[in-house]
């Protein structure tokens, strides 16, 4: 038999209901379930909040709240007690202020303080200079990396030399003109009592020193320096004063500079990086110029060493010591006529007795120590500062 038409139509319909009625059923059941247990939840946490809320509300009966500053003040430091030690603490950190405000001693160079400041970058290796290969440490992608050991021990060395420069009363001048470098050089010129330049070199300063700064004003100091006068007339006619040691921070850039101080025998330091030439500076350095850390690191190492000297030689002149050599050719303000009799030849018995203590027979020229005894007596410890 065939069902056809209408009647067809409303079997269907009829067999499609019947078999998805157990679904409804399930979903349906289902629904309300979940609906009931939301709602219980729900009760919960309303349930627990007004607890919470009763509880805050109602004040606990031991707890007291503190009416005296002082009491508070005790609450405070019992909870920082307790709590204090929570948390972390990052040190040491970086801290860019300290380097120019509080700058490291000699003593004070590590290995790691050097790695922070980057002083182990240097150039590409196609631009290097090859009279550094006993500086760098190796390659990394295509740059030199220079070794801090080495650094650390020219570093220490230089330093060094600055210490005994300023304990000896002597000039020293730190040059940086990059920028950037200024007040890394205006501190340690403070530090170590010396002078600084962060400007363009002129050329001539020092080879032609006369005609460019013949002008400066210079004085007279003692051992304790302290200004002594009177000498004004005297200095007019005297030449200008040349520094005893120099630190160029970038020598790329002051080749002439450090070109007049080979002419002169002034000795140098300087910075040196893998595409500069050691041989430029007396004292090289090997470290990276480019960062200006590094270079607060460096200056503020030789500052601090130039500050010792400079304490070391304070402290012999209280003690009547004199660590440096008097300037020649003064005169004591009104002993003109006594000094010009007295100190160009000194009297016949104490040559007799300094050539008998040097173990010297007459001759015709004096030795060292007559020269150093008759600047001693005619100048009274005193030295010439610009």
């Amino acid at each position: 038999m065939i069902i056809r038409g209408a009647a067809a139509r409303q079997c269907r319909h009829a067999v499609s209901r019947n078999s998805f009625r157990p679904l409804r059923r399930s979903l349906s059941s289902e629904v309300n379930t979940a609906d009931s247990s939301t709602q219980d939840n729900i009760k919960q946490l309303q349930s627990l909040e007004a607890q919470l809320n009763a509880q805050l509300a109602r004040p606990a009966p031991s707890a007291r709240v503190p009416n005296t500053i002082a009491e508070q003040y005790h609450q405070y430091k019992q909870q920082q007690k307790i709590f204090g030690k929570l948390g972390t603490h990052i040190t040491p950190h970086y801290r860019p202020h300290t380097l120019l405000n509080h700058p490291p001693s000699p003593a004070d160079v590590t290995l790691e303080l050097l790695l922070a400041s980057e002083a182990h970058q240097g150039h590409a290796t196609s631009i290097w200079n090859p009279a550094n290969a006993r500086y760098i440490h190796g390659i990394r992608q295509g740059v030199h990396i220079i070794s801090l050991e080495v650094t650390a021990a020219h570093l220490r060395r230089a330093a060094k030399i600055v210490q005994e420069v300023s304990r000896r009363a002597g000039m020293v001048l730190f040059v940086g003109t990059r920028d950037g470098q200024d007040r890394a050089v205006i501190r340690a010129a403070e530090l170590a009592k010396g002078y600084h330049l962060f400007e363009r070199w002129i050329p001539g300063s020092i080879t032609n020193g006369q005609q460019i700064l013949g002008r400066c004003r210079t004085k007279v100091v003692n051992e304790k320096d302290e200004t002594v006068p009177g000498f004004e007339e005297q200095l007019d006619e005297r030449p200008v004063l040349r520094p005893d040691l120099v630190v160029c921070l970038n020598p790329l850039e002051n080749y002439v500079l450090l070109h007049e101080c080979a002419l002169n025998n002034i000795p140098t330091i300087g910075v040196i990086d893998t595409n500069a030439d050691p041989t430029w500076v007396t004292y090289p350095i090997p470290a990276n110029d480019d960062s200006i850390r590094c270079i607060q690191v460096i200056a503020g190492v030789l500052g601090r060493a130039g500050e010792a000297g400079q304490k070391m030689r304070l402290d012999a002149a209280a003690k009547g010591e004199i660590t440096y050599t008097p300037a020649k050719g003064l005169v004591m303000p009104g002993e003109e006529e006594d000094s010009k009799k007295t100190c160009p030849a000194v009297d016949a018995e104490i040559q007799e007795n300094l050539l008998e203590d040097e173990g010297l027979e007459d001759a015709g020229e004096p030795s060292a120590k007559l020269d150093e005894a008759a600047s001693l007596e005619g100048n009274e410890r005193i030295k010439v500062v610009s």
